[in-house]
């Protein structure tokens, strides 16, 4: 991966993307990888670089792929491409793409940005906002959007109060449901996004720790919880939503349609 010559001798950090398309998305249900899932005669993946690819700040992206993929550089995309092999876990992906760029010759208090390949909808000036964000932080920052739902916590048990009027409430005895056990405090819950955005050092160092300790972690951000790290929120657009169930790409294909009239 060749890195921008003239970053050698600007000091403000150079930004590199990374886009994580290792994974199968399992709660998809596709045959396919989901990130090769078509909207709008283009696949999840290549409307996620374009993208990256309206923002000022970024000239090109590493894709983290898994092994066996062989789809990806079949592809066109809006920006110049490099490709490294991620893991089986999301944050391995991310610590692969860490390192190819520190190879490439990346610098410590340079920016990886970090974006989700089943989020092709995130706007241009979202990038933008979360990049500055992060610029004038020691850590990073994240697209995220305040709660707005009533958040119950749940917990599961056997259905005991079945009763003789209705078979079917008498066949579902024995079987496992969920129940509400109380409502959450939502003022200062919010839904992360992508791109997340760190110091590049910084994000290498709590990857290390997660690796070390074998922590759990849903995405970047959680690493650097464990540290204590802060990493600012900056508030998002809730177009920005990711493909995880079927149904989710007819709503991303509605908004992809609304926003390419909007352009």
């Amino acid at each position: 991966m060749s890195i921008n010559q003239n970053h050698l001798m600007n000091t403000t950090p150079h930004i590199h993307a990374m886009i994580v398309a290792a994974g199968r998305g399992s709660r998809f249900g596709a045959s396919i990888a989901k990130q090769y899932t078509k909207l709008q005669g283009q696949t999840l993946l290549q409307h996620s670089v374009a993208r990256l690819a309206s923002s000022r700040y970024i000239d090109q992206c590493l894709l983290v792929i898994a092994k066996d993929d062989h789809t990806a550089q079949t592809l066109n995309f809006a920006l110049p491409i490099e490709y490294t092999s991620g893991g089986a876990e999301r944050w391995q992906s991310v610590q692969a793409g860490v390192e190819a760029l520190i190879r490439a010759g990346a610098h410590d208090s340079d920016l990886v940005l970090i974006h989700d390949a089943a989020r092709p909808a995130v706007p241009q000036q979202d990038i933008d906002k979360v990049i500055k964000a992060a610029l004038q932080e020691p850590y990073g920052a994240i697209l995220a959007t305040p709660v707005a739902d009533t958040l119950k916590q749940s917990y599961t048990a056997s259905y005991k109060h079945a009763s003789a009027v209705s078979e079917a409430i008498n066949s579902a005895k024995g079987k496992q449901h969920s129940y509400v056990e109380r409502t959450l405090e939502r003022s200062n819950m919010w839904q992360a996004q992508t791109p997340q955005v760190f110091r590049l050092a910084k994000l290498r160092e709590v990857l290390a720790y997660v690796e070390e300790h074998d922590l759990a972690i849903t995405d970047e951000a959680s690493a650097f919880e464990y540290l204590a790290l802060p990493i600012r929120l900056v508030v998002g657009n809730r177009q920005n939503i990711k493909l995880t169930y079927p149904d989710d790409a007819i709503l991303l294909t509605a908004i992809l349609n609304a926003q390419s009239q909007l352009s």
